[in-house]
């Protein structure tokens, strides 16, 4: 599923670019993706699509609260992701609204802890379907692979 969607991110400016459901399947299909990993990744997108539209209707905390994670939150993601998640709210690279909508995202997943590489494509994914501008040191981390050496 995570290579449909970057293959989606690649290949579109936007979640509203995206040609329809039949032509973009014959697209995925096209470009060698098995038909589970196109319709998990269709779903997926359907999903973030309802969370978004729901999340923009819902008015949360202001500004200054402080984003307090349940028990199954912090087992569904895991102590690396919810640090990364940190530093975005942190640095302003999502605002409250998104980080609620990529906790959700990677919550929906069946893999628990996320993988670090697995949640950048996600919060990469709720970016470009709201069609916000990633800044460019920004891209490159949620793209990079590679964690880099580990700092002790």
């Amino acid at each position: 599923m995570f290579d449909v969607l970057v293959f989606l991110y690649e290949n579109y400016s936007a979640l509203s670019a995206c040609p329809d459901f039949d032509a973009l399947t014959r697209r995925l299909a096209d470009a060698g993706f098995e038909e589970d990993e196109i319709t998990d990744a269709m779903v997926w997108l359907h999903d973030l699509a309802s969370v978004t539209l729901s999340s923009c209707a819902s008015h949360g905390p202001g500004p200054q609260a402080l984003r307090v994670y349940t028990s199954q939150e912090y087992q569904a993601l895991g102590a690396a992701a919810i640090g990364f998640i940190a530093s975005l709210d942190r640095d302003g690279q999502l605002n409250q609204a998104q980080r609620e909508i990529v906790i959700e995202r990677a919550a929906a997943l069946a893999e628990t802890p996320i993988t670090l590489e697995r949640l950048k494509i996600i919060v990469l994914m709720v970016l470009w379907s709201q069609s916000v501008d990633v800044d460019l040191m920004l891209l490159q981390e949620l793209l990079d692979d590679d964690p880099g050496p580990a700092l002790h």
